[in-house]
């Protein structure tokens, strides 16, 4: 076994955080052996070269990001990339990849359940109140039934590692998950900048992803005689996630579209091309429920397609995610999705969720309200990591601010302990060295007609503030290629 050298020398070690690369006594854990001797071997001039060479990778490919955090108003910014990979050991990936596949079939079977029979609610599992209430249930899904029985085709799962090296899941994205795209950048960056590095490791491949992702739309399409029309659309170019859009739409060969674009006739939607109307089958939407049709939802809305969800009803268009799913995302839900693999699958969940406090639970707003400074508090339906209290970080007119808005919408908080975010070597360009770094890890999983696949890895997000638990790359976090070992 290595020991910490060089870039590393003077890498400081805490025991109250699991770190990734180094154990307690200083060793390296041998799965990361070989890329810490490569990565050791190297000078702050050498390794400061590699770490420009790959900005300017991903400056010339254009991999930005808004960022709204410290002033910045979303300003466009190249997406922080740190060189040193996560790995993550075949055996652990197994059981993370079985884990990730029997969450996202409950919470399938949870999202049919609670648009049809409601037996869930019925059987008091999970409170009807805390679904009627969410802003993000639909009624309009009452009456629809997407193709296949598949609501949730692409969802981002995170999950942090605990101080006792589990892994645990902090949350569920079902709405328009982000981030992938940023997964085959940094592997492609990596291989332009450590080609070598590759050479010592056999790592699994993350380029089929776009070629899963056009498979699970195909195979959700209405019937059809020909090959179906996908097609991906976005709000624009003004949204923070413009890059994700067009990357993908451009990665899977189909067509990026705006509300614009689209329209629908006798019940079917068409897109506008210079050879005439082309009807297309299944919209991957990147845009919320609340702006997919003004004849449904907002009516003010510029940026759906009027009459879509009336094709959508008639079963002549596939939307991806189905709208309605955000009620599965709502955090306050996430917190019964055990209960959800137990009631439906009849099985033990296989990757536990954070413990969670619902404060609009009586007992648990007490507590809360008692430990506030020993928690961190989430509004349940904001992402990004907006909102996000930790609250030991808060002075005393802080806490009580939180307690009163909490009392004031009790069910529009939850809250949980803090948990300890692994760490992992990241490179510090102020001082030309590694330090520890909280991170996460962001999963992908589809879903289609008889076909399930979680992309290997996922987008593991760094916190750069060192002491900072906020990873969120609207937030200034940055983010590394994971690599699973076959």
């Amino acid at each position: 076994m290595t020991t910490k050298s060089n870039l590393f020398q003077h890498y400081p070690l805490n025991p109250a955080f699991f770190d990734e690369v180094f154990q307690k006594d200083g060793r390296v854990y041998p799965h990361y052996e070989d890329i810490h001797r490569q990565f050791s071997q190297l000078t702050s001039k050498d390794f400061e070269r590699l770490n420009e060479y790959a900005k300017l990778s991903f400056l010339n490919q254009g991999i930005t990001y808004a960022v709204y955090s410290d002033g910045h108003k979303g300003a466009e910014q190249i997406f922080p990339f740190d060189l040193f990979p996560r790995i993550i050991p075949s055996t652990d990936w197994n059981k993370l990849e079985r884990g990730l596949i029997q969450r996202n079939v409950a919470l399938n079977l949870f999202i049919q359940d609670v648009y049809g029979d409601r037996k869930i609610l019925k059987d008091k599992i999970v409170p009807s109140a805390l679904i009627f209430s969410s802003p993000h249930y639909s009624e309009e899904m009452k009456s629809i039934k997407p193709q296949n029985g598949i609501y949730c085709h692409i969802s981002g799962t995170d999950l942090i590692r605990h101080s006792d090296g589990e892994y645990y899941v902090l949350e569920d994205n079902l709405r328009s998950p982000s981030g992938v795209s940023y997964v085959l950048s940094n592997r492609d960056a990596m291989k332009r900048t450590l080609s070598n590095a590759f050479r010592w490791a056999n790592v699994r491949s993350v380029n089929e992803y776009p070629a899963e992702l056009l498979a699970t739309l195909q195979s959700v399409a209405p019937v059809t005689d020909d090959q179906p029309t996908c097609a991906l659309l976005t709000p624009g170019t003004y949204n923070s996630a413009y890059y994700e859009h067009s990357f993908l739409a451009q990665t899977m060969g189909i067509e990026l579209v705006e509300g614009g674009d689209l329209f629908v006739e006798n019940n079917y939607v068409f897109m506008r091309t210079i050879r005439g109307p082309k009807r297309v089958d299944v919209i991957y939407r990147r845009i919320d429920d609340a702006f997919l049709d003004p004849l449904v939802f907002r009516p003010e809305s510029m940026l759906g397609v009027p009459g879509i969800m009336g094709a959508y009803r008639a079963g002549n268009i596939t939307i991806v995610n189905a709208p309605g799913t955000g009620v599965a995302d709502d955090k306050a839900v996430c917190s019964y999705v055990p209960a959800m693999i137990r009631y439906y699958l009849d099985e033990e969940p296989i990757i536990p969720n954070v413990p969670t406090y619902l404060c609009e639970r009586e007992e648990d707003l007490k507590y809360v309200l008692e430990h506030t400074r020993d928690l961190v508090i989430k509004p349940v339906d904001m992402s990004g990591g907006y909102g996000v209290l930790v609250c030991d970080r808060l002075s005393s007119a802080e806490l009580e601010d939180i307690k009163l808005k909490i009392q004031a919408d009790p069910r529009n908080y939850i809250a949980q302990p803090r948990m300890s975010l692994s760490v992992h070597s990241t490179y510090i360009e102020n001082k030309g060295e590694f330090e520890p770094r909280h991170i996460d890890l962001r999963t992908f999983t589809l879903m289609g007609k008889d076909r399930q696949f979680v992309l290997p890895g996922g987008l593991s997000r760094v916190a750069l503030k060192e002491g900072s638990l906020i990873v969120n790359s609207s937030q200034g976090g940055g983010s590394k290629d994971t690599w699973v070992l076959v």
